[in-house]
């Protein structure tokens, strides 16, 4: 018996996000231990509001049901994203270079979840509860 709602593929966790967290640990920590000042101060800012984004963004889609709320959510995130590399650059080149594939994965992220938005009108301003219960990956029919 399948549950319902769509659930993300069981290997996405440990195959993608390891070491993509891994990459934000090491490149974040090593940005903000090469910042001085008030800089250091921002980066430390950035990265928390950063995770923040990062964290609710499957509370949204997944927990809610909402993929037109975490669409919103996840284009903050992809803003942040650049900030934090924008800000990693300024103090560490090779800090910035290890958050790429992170921006570069929930960018791809973005684009599946706009297109399962774009691909399911019907959920306009509704959490995703069609009848079947699974939220429509492809088109609709």
């Amino acid at each position: 018996m399948r549950k319902p709602g769509w659930q993300p593929p069981g290997w996405a966790f440990p195959v993608v996000w390891t070491p993509l967290y891994g990459l934000i640990a090491w490149g974040s920590a090593r940005a903000i231990d090469n910042a001085r000042g008030k800089e250091r101060a921002a980066l430390g800012r950035a990265v928390g509001v950063n995770l923040v984004l990062n964290a609710g963004w499957p509370g949204v889609f997944f927990g809610a049901r909402r993929p037109r709320g975490a669409l919103a959510e996840i284009v903050a995130l992809n803003l942040s994203n650049a900030d934090l590399v924008r800000r990693a650059w300024r103090v560490d080149q090779g800090a910035a270079l290890a958050l790429v594939p992170y921006a570069a994965w929930t960018g791809f992220a973005t684009a599946l979840n706009a297109s399962i938005v774009l691909r399911n009108p019907q959920l306009a301003g509704h959490g995703v509860r069609t009848g079947s219960g699974r939220c429509q990956a492809g088109s609709p029919s």
